[in-house]
This record gives C-alpha cells, sequence and structure tokens, in this order.
C-alpha cells in the first residue's frame, strides 16, 4: 500500500535480454588458474552470458523494455527509469537515449545508480512518480554490462558476474490489485562503501595509471556478512509493512550475489530454501539486473505462479539495500530477446 495514500503501482508487465555468448566455469578455469568445481563450491555458478564488443546497455536495455512493453499489452509509458552501474557513457545519462529508441522521445528519462539494489531504488522512484500522480505508467529497466569492470585475468571476480537486462510495466491502481507493489525498504552505509569500489574513472581520481584502480575490489568474506544481515533485516521490516508473518511469504527472491548468500538469508528468516528460487546459476550475479531476471526465470520454471506473496531484497555497492513486497499478478513473460546494437 502506498503510504501516501495516492495510487499504488501495479506490476503490468515483464521483460528480459540476455546476451548471446555464454562462458562456462570450464573455459574460464585454465586462464584464471581455477576449476569448476572451485568456483560452483563457493560461489554456486555454472556459466553467464557476456556481452560482445560492440554491445552497450543501452542494447540489453532497449530489447529487456520492448519485451516488458509487449508483455504489459500497452506500447507507451510516461517515464523511463533506466538502473545501471554501466551507463554508455558518463555524460550524458542513458535512459533518454534507451526512450528514443524505444518510441518514447518525448517522455521524461533517467538514470539510477545504486548498483545491484538498482532495480529496487528504481522501483521506489517509479513508486513515487506514480503515487505524485506525474506518470500514470512507468517503464524500470535494469540493465548492467557489469562485465566491463572487472578484470578479466581476476580470479576472485571475473567467475562471479555477468551481463543482462530486465524490465517492468508499472501503472497506477489499487492497493489491493494482484501487483500491487508495496511499500520499498531502502537503506545505505556508506562508510563502507570500500567494500566494493572501481577506484578510477571518477570525478576523485579520473584516470590512474595502476591497471588494478579501473576494475572493480571487493571485500568478499565482509560483503557476504552485510549482504545477509541487511537483505534479512529488510525482508523482515517490508513483510512487516504489509502485515505478513514470515510464515505468508510463498517466495523470496534475492539478488543473486552468491548461492551461499541466498541459502543464509532464507536460514536467517527460517524460511524453507524451496521457496526461494534462483538462476545464479545459469547467469551469474547481473548486478542491478539480477531481480527482474530472476523473476522472468521463476516464471518460466514453474516456481511463481499468480497469488503467490513474493518478497524481493537486495543487496549492493554503495553500500546499498532495499526490500519489498507484491502479490504475484497474471501476466505473460516472453522468451529472452537477444540485443541488437
Amino acid at each position: 500500500m502506498n503510504p501516501a495514500g495516492g495510487p499504488s503501482a501495479v506490476l503490468t508487465g515483464l521483460g528480459t535480454c540476455l546476451p548471446d555468448t555464454v562462458v562456462t566455469n570450464h573455459e574460464l578455469a585454465s586462464a584464471l588458474d581455477t576449476s569448476d568445481t572451485w568456483i560452483r563450491s563457493r560461489t554456486g555458478i555454472h556459466r553467464r552470458h557476456l556481452v560482445d564488443p560492440g554491445t552497450a546497455t543501452s542494447d540489453l536495455a532497449v530489447e529487456a523494455g520492448a519485451r516488458a512493453l509487449k508483455s504489459s499489452g500497452r506500447s507507451s509509458v510516461d517515464c523511463v527509469v533506466l538502473a545501471t552501474t554501466t551507463p554508455d557513457h558518463p555524460c550524458p545519462a542513458t535512459a533518454p537515449q534507451v526512450a528514443a529508441r524505444l518510441g518514447l522521445s518525448g517522455v521524461p528519462a533517467f538514470d539510477v545508480s545504486a548498483v545491484c539494489t538498482g532495480f529496487l531504488y528504481g522501483m521506489a522512484a517509479a513508486q513515487g512518480l506514480i503515487a505524485a500522480g506525474t506518470a500514470e505508467r512507468v517503464l524500470l529497466i535494469a540493465s548492467e554490462t557489469f562485465s566491463r569492470l572487472i578484470d578479466p585475468t581476476d580470479r576472485t571476480t571475473a567467475p562471479i558476474f555477468g551481463d543482462g537486462a530486465g524490465a517492468v510495466v508499472l501503472r497506477a491502481g489499487t492497493p489491493d490489485e494482484a501487483g500491487a507493489v508495496g511499500t520499498t525498504v531502502l537503506g545505505s552505509d556508506g562508510d563502507r562503501a570500500d567494500l566494493i569500489v572501481v577506484d578510477a574513472g571518477g570525478s576523485r581520481q579520473r584516470t590512474s595509471r595502476r591497471r588494478a584502480d579501473h576494475f572493480l575490489r571487493m571485500d568478499g568474506p565482509q560483503l557476504f556478512r552485510q549482504a545477509v544481515e541487511r537483505m534479512a533485516q529488510a525482508t523482515s521490516e517490508a513483510l512487516h509493512l504489509a502485515n505478513w508473518q514470515i510464515r505468508d511469504l510463498d517466495r523470496l527472491l534475492t539478488h543473486q550475489a552468491n548461492a551461499r548468500i541466498t541459502a543464509a538469508v532464507a536460514e536467517r528468516l527460517h524460511l524453507p530454501a524451496d521457496r526461494c528460487p534462483s538462476n545464479i546459476a545459469q547467469i551469474g550475479n547481473t548486478a542491478g539486473a539480477s531481480l527482474p531476471l530472476l523473476l522472468a526465470h521463476a516464471v518460466r520454471t514453474g516456481q511463481l505462479h499468480p497469488g503467490h506473496r513474493v518478497a524481493l531484497a537486495a543487496f549492493g555497492a554503495g553500500l546499498t539495500w532495499g526490500s519489498t513486497t507484491l502479490c504475484w499478478p497474471e501476466l505473460t513473460v516472453l522468451e529472452d530477446m537477444q540485443p541488437q546494437p
């Protein structure tokens, strides 16, 4: 329910896009002096999709957005929100280009940067636009080419991340409708920003002679503990605001950072593992695109049905985290569309 008393944001369309190129653990193993067994045991990942050199974040975003619009049965919206950490350019924002390529020139379009929590931060922005009456329908896209931030020779990060995009269409509706998104709980802790960071490329350090400064570095053990604590806490808060008990929850979909993190969050919440769909084995960690890609996967594999009470939770760099709830609606999810640069 929207606490401000305005209309609620109702999910009415869902679309995804994964790059054609699939890289297995075996293909990475020799170059990184590691093994399929080592990668699987520590991350749960078997393979990931990676963009080709000519494909940009906007290319994935356009295809996922087009799929979401088709799923919703509408070709137009009043606003486009793009959650990404890997924009096409430092300036301008990527969202206006995506909107134009979707035939939506003239509508407001802007980027949201909250890394792996970007989809939920974008969800909150879309909810606010709808509640305020600024927009009747919002296209929310999360698109990432996170492989561009990863050192391909780094065995601690190269096996983890993949590329992809997912999108949803949200429309104004009432809080008792299927698909109505509950209050979105968000948080951040900038004091721990150094746990996962790309040092160079911004105004603090535009360039660096150290190659490593241009790639992502992270403190895995600390991030593990923070992710489990923050996602479990945010989910509990979101359930409380929805007046749900943990026993009422049919599915918990978490950001796919690591299979062990998902298991630990479920254990912390005393939730059976079979209520927590996962697709990290197939696509790896796709950062901000993780949640919409997981939603589509759960629908296609029969793990998510209309009427299911669902909680979404994410955690990412910043640090940022969030959670929200909804009753899953009846909608059509099309097969993945491949990007066309």
